[in-house]
């Protein structure tokens, strides 16, 4: 049977998604890169904001569709729109419904579904996504590695820990295992996933920290850079800051949440601290690793967001002076605090008016941070090529530089590159 995996939100779930493959594949199943080729498709679902559950919704419908008209025999979905809306899935057409919890049992559900039933299955199966499973990755040189499941922030708007439970950090030993296995396959890049990643260990009561798997990480000779994401502010250690700063293969790259520089909303969504201390351990991160990248996230519209409110985000964003900034209008999601007592009072013109403005300041930002590049020459890792047959590859902050080479290069291959041209996004060079 020939299984077709649609991913849709976090690299969480893209490393899911290579769990359930690998899982597959070696109970005899075939994973294939095309709808049109599969017997069986599988939706690795997001519902962190309304347009990626609408995102999803469409597609079942889609598929639903297809089954109907004998183009494929199965439709399954996966991830965190499994564990918030399973029985309506399967009203709506899903022949299976697996949790983000219990994706070790995903060629079970198949085959119990392959024969007539319409399983929902959602036990918390999360100690045994451990090192021994297999994983197929399509990317060879780097690999996501989720090394703690599940958040205890409760954000008053966020619905992840409520489809992705509670913390539970993997062993320290156990990761390791994993990155000697990846090694073997050739992999010198990692980026460890959570979705408070920074809080990796606390529940084991061992000393286990992100810090210390770092620096247990960075003693393999093959690994030459080590990520992380997505940070909490209040999690962040002086210890794993230090380790950033003197670790040469840890990646100078922060990426750290602060949804808004409104004391009054950041209290509303329960985030657990002010604005002026965010921009205190920005300083503390910058002072201790000059060249750093910190990227942050920011909603806009959240309820009863007034335009002063608004305007302390701007200044927030402009005082930061963050790389890079994801940005998103508030939606509610169902079950969430926000959705149950807030109303989601903001004009959407107004949250498309804000969203636009902040993306403007940013792009101004970027093209002003890019300038420094300029004559700069970085070590990249190769990841691929663009549709014009350039190179491109980030540095050890984040950058994606696009180069031109006269030879040719492999995927995961270190070079250094001569920064001639910068934009406010990628930056442009020529390999040296």
């Amino acid at each position: 049977m020939k299984v077709y995996f649609k991913t849709y939100g976090c690299q969480m779930n893209e490393n899911d998604t290579e769990v359930m493959a690998g899982i597959l594949l070696k109970e005899g199943f075939e994973i294939v890169d095309q709808v049109e080729l599969a017997d069986v498709v599988i939706l690795n679902t997001c519902v962190v904001r309304q347009k990626s559950q609408d995102k999803y919704h469409s597609a079942l419908g889609q598929l639903v569709k297809l089954k109907k008209e004998g183009k494929i025999k199965l439709v399954g979905v996966a991830g965190c729109g499994s564990n918030l809306e399973g029985e309506e899935l399967i009203a709506l057409g899903a022949d299976f419904v697996i949790g983000s919890r219990s994706i070790v049992d995903i060629a079970d559900v198949l085959r119990r579904a392959a024969a007539g039933e319409k399983p929902i299955h959602l036990e918390d199966r999360v100690p045994l996504l451990n090192a021994d499973l297999p994983r197929f990755r399509t990317v060879k040189h780097h690999a996501w590695i989720t090394i703690i499941h599940g958040c205890n922030r409760f954000c008053t708007y966020c619905i992840v820990p409520y489809t992705r439970g509670r913390e539970r950090s993997r062993p320290m030993s156990d990761v390791l295992k994993e990155i000697e296995k990846l090694i073997a396959e050739g992999t010198i890049e990692i980026t460890f996933l959570g979705q408070n990643v920074d809080a990796y260990g606390k529940d084991l009561k061992d000393g286990t920290s992100l810090a210390r798997l770092i620096e247990e990480a960075s003693k393999f000779e093959q690994i030459r850079r080590i990520w992380f994401l997505t940070s909490y502010p209040t999690d962040i250690t002086d210890e794993l800051i230090e380790v950033v700063a003197e670790n040469p293969k840890a990646a100078k790259s922060f990426h750290i949440p602060v949804q808004s520089g409104s004391d009054r909303i950041l209290r509303m969504m329960n985030r657990r601290y002010t604005s002026a201390q965010f921009l205190e351990l920005v300083e503390k991160i910058r002072s201790k690793i000059p060249d750093v990248s910190v990227s942050s996230d920011v909603i806009v519209g959240f309820p009863t967001e007034t335009e002063e409110d608004y305007r302390q985000t701007v200044d927030l964003v402009k005082r930061a002076k963050f790389e890079r900034l994801n940005l998103a209008v508030y939606s509610p999601r169902p079950g969430t605090v926000a959705a149950k007592y807030f109303k989601d009072d903001v004009p959407k013109s107004v949250k498309i008016k804000r969203l636009n403005e902040l993306l403007e300041i940013q792009k101004q930002i970027n093209a002003e941070l890019n300038r420094a590049y300029l004559g700069r020459s970085v070590e990249i890792i190769v990841e691929g090529r663009t549709k014009d047959g350039s190179y491109y590859g980030r540095d050890i902050r984040n950058k994606i530089v696009i180069f031109t080479s006269d030879e040719e290069l492999r995927n995961g291959e270190t070079v250094r590159v001569k920064v001639e041209r910068t934009t406010a996004g990628p930056v442009y060079g020529r390999k040296e």
